[in-house]
C-alpha cells in the first residue's frame, strides 16, 4: 500500500498536470475565436465569389469554349488530399478524418482507379508513412499559421496535376467546423469543378453584373481562384475544427484531473486516518503494558 507521502507526490503531479490542461484550453479558446474571426470576415468575399461566377456559369457558351478546369473526361487517375493537423492532444480528431481517408481510398482502389495521396499535416503524413503508403505531396507546419499563400500552393499543384492530365479527379477530404463539440467530416470533390451554385442571400441583387472582358475569358481566369477559395476553405474549417477539438479535449482533461484529485485525497485522508489509528493503537497497547508490568 503506498504511503501518506506517495499518495501527496501523486496529487501535487496531478495538481500540475491541471494547470498544463487548463492553461492550453485557454490558449486553444483564444486560438478558435482568431480563426472564427477569420472565416467570418471571409464569408462575404466567398459568398460573392460564388454570385459572380454562377452567373457568368449562365453566360458562358458551354459548346466549344469549356475552360480545362471544367472539362469532364473518363475517371482513372484519383488524387486525395487529407487535411489534418500537426499537433495532437486534440481527441478524435486526426483519427476520424484518418479512419474516414482510409474507408475512401479503400472504395476508390476497389473501383479500380489508380489512387495517389497528398496530405496537410504531420499526423497524415505519419499514419500513411507508417503503412508504408507513398505520398505524393506533404505539407506540414500550416496548423497556427495558416496563410491564403498556402491555399494557392496547395491549388497550383492540383491545377497543374489535373492540367496535365496526372489525374482525372481531386478530392478533399477534411473536418468541417459544426460547433464547439462537434465537427463533421467531409468529402468534397474539387476538380473538375461541378455546378456552381450561388448561395442564397439576404438581400437579392436586382443589379445586373456587367463584364469586361467577354463572360468566357472572365469565367476562365476566376475559376482557379474559385478552387483557391474552395481550398481556403477547407483549411480555414479544419484549423477551426482542430481548436474546437483540443478546447474541448483540454476540458474534459481538466475535469478528470479534479475527479483523480479528490479521489486521491480521499485515499490520501483514509490512509492518514488509518496511521493515526495505528499509533493510538500503540499508544493503548503501551499504557496497557506498563500497567501490567506495574502490577
Amino acid at each position: 500500500m503506498p504511503t501518506l507521502r506517495d499518495i501527496r507526490k501523486k496529487i501535487k503531479a496531478i495538481q500540475g498536470t491541471k494547470k498544463i490542461t487548463s492553461a492550453m484550453k485557454m490558449v486553444a479558446a483564444a486560438k478558435l475565436r482568431k480563426v472564427q474571426d477569420s472565416m467570418l470576415r471571409y464569408r462575404p468575399y466567398a459568398t460573392k465569389m460564388q454570385q459572380v461566377l454562377s452567373d457568368l456559369a449562365g453566360a458562358v457558351e458551354t459548346r466549344g469554349d469549356v475552360p480545362p478546369l471544367l472539362l469532364r473526361r473518363p475517371i482513372k487517375n484519383v488524387e486525395v488530399l487529407v487535411i489534418t493537423s500537426d499537433k495532437g492532444l486534440c481527441g478524435a480528431f486526426n483519427t476520424n478524418i484518418l479512419r474516414v481517408a482510409a474507408k475512401e481510398i479503400d472504395r476508390l482502389k476497389k473501383e479500380g482507379l489508380n489512387v495517389t495521396i497528398s496530405v496537410v499535416g504531420r499526423k497524415a503524413r505519419d499514419y500513411f508513412k507508417r503503412r508504408e503508403i507513398p505520398l505524393k505531396n506533404i505539407w506540414t507546419g500550416i496548423s497556427g499559421k495558416l496563410q491564403y499563400a498556402h491555399a494557392q500552393m496547395i491549388t497550383q499543384e492540383m491545377i497543374n496535376s489535373y492540367v496535365s492530365e496526372a489525374v482525372d479527379e481531386v478530392v478533399v477530404i477534411y473536418n468541417e467546423f459544426k460547433s464547439v463539440i462537434a465537427q463533421r467530416v467531409v468529402i468534397n470533390r474539387i476538380l473538375p469543378v461541378g455546378r456552381i451554385a450561388s448561395e442564397p442571400s439576404e438581400q437579392p441583387v436586382f443589379i445586373p453584373f456587367t463584364y469586361e472582358p467577354r463572360a468566357p475569358e472572365l469565367f476562365a481566369m476566376l475559376l482557379p481562384i474559385y478552387i483557391e477559395i474552395q481550398i481556403y476553405r477547407a483549411l480555414l474549417e479544419s484549423q477551426a475544427a482542430e481548436e474546437a477539438a483540443r478546447m474541448t479535449a483540454m476540458d474534459n482533461a481538466t475535469k478528470n484531473c479534479d475527479e483523480l484529485i479528490k479521489k486521491t485525497t480521499l485515499i490520501a485522508n483514509k490512509v492518514r486516518q488509518a496511521s493515526i489509528t495505528k499509533e493510538l493503537m500503540d499508544i493503548v497497547g503501551g499504557v496497557e503494558a506498563l500497567k501490567q508490568s506495574e502490577g
